[in-house]
């Protein structure tokens, strides 16, 4: 569906930081701007589907190349 243009370690941290946001969301549910927390979402999902729309949007890739 959508072209892979997200390489390995940039996978891991964006899943690991996607998830540490939304850990932090659940662990200060009282706060005033909690809700902030869930931009982890976007991390998350770019991660895990291994593209990145802002990637795609200026031609960039961290996939290594092909040959």
């Amino acid at each position: 569906m959508f072209k892979t243009n997200v390489g390995s370690i940039d996978r891991i941290l964006r899943i690991v930081v996607g998830l540490a946001l939304i850990l932090g969301f659940f662990l200060n549910m009282g706060g005033a701007y909690s809700w902030l927390y869930l931009i982890g979402i976007i991390p998350l999902a770019t991660g895990l589907m291994a593209t990145c729309p802002l990637y795609s949007l200026f031609g960039m890739s961290t996939c290594p190349i092909k040959k």
